[in-house]
């Protein structure tokens, strides 16, 4: 693989980015623009109603955030100008044709125009309502392939999924796609046209029955639940963006085609400056919590491997796939960007560095202003330590506050109240993550590990996009990066 540069190949451009608001999407977009001021254009396709609308999401959700404060500074008084004369707003919707774009000239304009798709929309939740979820992460993928093909010039399209597509399989998880029909437990019968039906379905009957909104969503989650595990994946989320994944496969023809499955994606490591972090992220719910005296304890193989990429190492993976397969007719290339090969991090170093961080940094309780003593967590190791422990420390203590507190006319409400949510806080995590925390697999890179050599035998520009897990130390990281990086977001 002979690569040329990333800069030269990213000039005077057009590029088409799907889900602009999102997490991934505002680094890539802040990156390119940094690194490349003459790329000719960007597309930024967000959910709006209209072009104002749009526009006002853009302005608070995308440039109005601090991850733009390198390229502010950089541009000076011409930070505006410069933006708006890269990038054109679309107000649209990947879960419908034509990407909801109803303005005529401008698809015609796009279609003339685009060089490069990117793939960035996305419902993340694990328990997502199976509707939104397939709208999104599975027909949606099939739009978004639609409206490249109708692209004239179009050198790749670069769809970002998840390596957790694995589900709880266990061993080396390789870079390689899922066939459609395929299942992760043998059982037959997969079939994407099918799931909508099934959805479909139970909607109509839903609204024949006149349900409520609320049962409508809870019914919708419980029904996205029960069809991935019936296939053998653990949730929502990874069931429906596998067969994203396999949709595309199948209907790609002659678009070249490049899926980026990255791991748990935490905070920048270095660009445009260390431990930018936006929402609360996976393993960012446990660290607030601990930080927050919530969690003492918790579930899990403390040999167990997390595998965390930071989220600039992300978007220079794309970056650099992007220009090493445009113009590959008909190819479909897999990379897994992740650290448990080259660089493993298991829950057991995470739970030290948590400890010493908030040891250190104690978190202050907004109520008395007193900072919150941490201890160490209790890993447990197995399902039923797990259930002995909350059977012992929470649920008979919760049990006795209940009697108390009927018994002294609600006089320990509050107290009954703090402990009740904070069980359900625990479980709810387990409920969610549990799946990931005995995972005995770790993700094969030998693809990401190519396009790394063959990136740095070509001497493209290393220094601007690095990707490599192998120079992050986990403690520096966590300790100086990321939880700080956390911490401030949280009291923004």
């Amino acid at each position: 693989m002979e690569l040329t540069s990333v800069l030269n190949f990213l000039e005077n451009r057009t590029i088409l980015v799907t889900g602009a608001t999102g997490f991934l999407a505002k680094i890539f977009v802040e990156k390119i623009l940094r690194v490349q001021p003459n790329v000719k254009k960007l597309y930024l396709l967000l959910r709006a109603a209209d072009d104002k609308s749009a526009m006002q999401r853009f302005n608070n959700e995308v440039v109005g955030k601090d991850l733009f404060k390198v390229l502010r500074e950089k541009c000076g008084p011409n930070f505006t100008t410069f933006v708006s004369q890269r990038t054109t707003i679309v107000p649209g919707d990947i879960t419908c044709e034509n990407l909801g774009v109803n303005d005529t000239n401008l698809l015609e304009q796009m279609w003339k125009e685009v060089d490069i798709v990117v793939n960035l929309a996305a419902t993340t939740n694990f328990d997502e309502r199976y509707d939104v979820a397939l709208g999104l992460n599975t027909f949606g993928a099939r739009h978004v392939l639609n409206f490249a093909k109708k692209c004239n010039k179009l050198k790749v399209l670069l769809h970002v999924s998840t390596a957790y597509v694995c589900g709880e399989k266990e061993g080396l998880m390789l870079e390689k796609p899922y066939y459609m029909g395929e299942t992760l437990n043998g059982t037959l019968g997969l079939d994407i046209e099918a799931e909508k039906k099934v959805m479909d379905e139970k909607l109509k009957q839903l609204n024949a029955e006149n349900a409520s909104e609320k049962s409508i969503t809870t019914t919708m989650k419980e029904l996205g639940l029960e069809r991935a595990r019936k296939y053998g994946w653990p949730n929502t989320y990874v069931f429906t963006k596998a067969m994203g994944e396999m949709l595309l496969g199948k209907l790609k023809e002659e678009v070249p085609l490049v899926i980026n499955r990255p791991t748990i994606i935490t905070s920048t490591f270095k660009e445009p400056f260390p431990g930018w972090v936006e929402g609360i992220r996976t393993i960012d719910s446990l660290a607030v919590g601990y930080g927050k005296g919530r969690i003492t304890c918790f579930l899990g193989n403390p040999k167990t491997i997390l595998d965390v990429i930071p989220a600039d190492m992300v978007v220079n993976s794309m970056i650099v796939a992007m220009m090493a397969h445009a113009d590959q007719k008909g190819s479909e290339t897999i990379y897994q960007i992740g650290s448990s090969v080259s660089n493993p991090l298991n829950i057991t170093n995470l739970r030290d560095y948590g400890f010493n961080y908030f040891r250190k940094n104690p978190w202050i309780n907004k109520v008395d202003g007193k900072p919150i003593i941490v201890g160490k967590v209790n890993v447990l190791s197995s399902m039923d330590s797990f259930q002995r422990y909350m059977a012992l420390h929470y649920m008979l203590p919760l049990k006795g506050l209940e009697i108390v507190n009927a018994a002294f006319c609600q006089y320990f409400q509050g107290k009954y109240l703090e402990l009740y949510r904070k069980i359900k806080f625990v479980m709810r995590l387990i409920d969610l993550y549990g799946p990931y925390l005995f995972l005995k697999a770790a993700f094969d890179d030998l693809n990401t590990e190519k396009l790394r050599m063959a990136a740095k035998e070509s001497g493209i520009e290393p220094e601007i996009f690095y990707f490599d897990p192998k120079i992050i130390n986990w403690e520096d990281y966590f300790m100086k990066i990321h939880l700080p990086g956390v911490v401030r977001y949280v009291f923004k």
